[in-house]
């Protein structure tokens, strides 16, 4: 049952990826108001992968705990640098690293899984914990412009989908429902999807996305062994050297993104083309080249008119 719950944590991380990729072009191009972003095709797309993407995640819940399904979306950001390309050796070996310390963290986190319900008491107090954490992570982002506060606002967001994953998990196996991990679910859900819309207007999806899947996982894993009480029987030096390397690759593939886009950006901005019209130097007029049907006397502009013709006439002759 854990081996299903991962694969649909695996199609959860690809969808996430298609998603952020498909709202970013979307609010890159429309802006982030609501009528703007419903018109805009890209947008609405992405809307409905990223649902797919929750409904995985949901199925993965409910076959696999929290510490084995969280490091998994991890994975959305490799996913997302080889939708994005080109990539080069060092985004090569990070997409490897990342992947092969995903793979490691969840092969340790499954072998001992615990599955419990969460008291209505504990429900709150990591409430309460993740929403420091949001409030914290926006103060960050009122402060700081573009990637800075991309990043702020991206951390915010994936703090809050890391509340997400355990309450859900507490709504699947509960007893009976647990209205108030319902709500805070919910509530939790609708923070981050507002925040996630914020962070793609600020900065490349790449640094949206990487911010996401470390806040994320670190946020549901921490509360998974601390709330849930899952896995309690781990090797934590070996998880945090796993988590160490996963965090450092996803680094390294922000900044590598993030770098290529800027240096794309300024290659384009210094092309004729970028500059527009008024880069490219305008023809010389020449009689040769006037409108059928208007006579060469017809030159000039909307605004001085047309231009008189010279009169033929001798120069004077000086006298001898």
């Amino acid at each position: 049952m854990i081996a299903l719950g991962v694969v649909f944590a695996v199609l959860s991380a690809v969808a996430a990826a298609v998603g952020a990729w498909l709202q970013h072009r979307g609010v890159s191009r429309a802006g982030t108001k609501p009528i703007a972003l419903l018109r805009n095709r890209a947008w609405r797309t992405g809307v409905v992968v990223l649902t797919a993407c929750t409904l995985l995640q949901i199925l993965a819940l409910a076959f696999a705990p929290v510490t084995v399904v969280a490091p998994v979306v991890v994975l959305a950001l490799p996913v997302l640098t080889v939708l994005n390309g080109p990539r080069d050796r060092v985004t090569q070996g990070a997409v490897a690293a990342v992947a092969l310390a995903v793979a490691v963290f969840v092969t340790l986190t499954a072998r001992s899984p615990a599955t419990t319900t969460i008291p209505p008491g504990a429900v709150v107090e990591a409430g309460r914990l993740v929403a420091v954490l949001v409030v914290a992570l926006l103060a960050v982002a009122m402060l700081t412009r573009e990637i800075a506060r991309s990043a702020a606002l991206a951390a915010a967001a994936g703090a809050s989908y890391g509340l997400v994953a355990v309450l859900t998990r507490d709504v699947l196996h509960a007893p009976g429902l647990p209205w108030l991990s319902l709500l805070g679910a919910v509530l939790a859900f609708a923070t981050a999807a507002w925040l996630v819309q914020h962070a793609y207007a600020s900065g490349p999806p790449d640094v949206v996305v990487g911010c996401q899947t470390v806040a994320n996982p670190v946020v549901a894993t921490a509360l998974g062994m601390t709330a849930l009480g899952e896995a309690p029987e781990l090797d934590l030096p070996t998880l945090a050297a796993c988590g160490a390397v996963a965090v450092a690759g996803i680094a390294v593939l922000a900044v590598r993104r993030s770098g290529l886009s800027a240096a794309r950006a300024t290659r384009s901005s210094r092309s004729p083309a970028f500059r527009g019209p008024a880069a490219v130097p305008a023809a010389a007029a020449s009689p040769r080249n006037h409108p059928a049907g208007r006579p060469a006397a017809w030159s000039g502009t909307a605004a001085t008119g047309p231009v008189p013709p010279r009169a033929n006439t001798p120069p004077p002759r000086r006298p001898s």
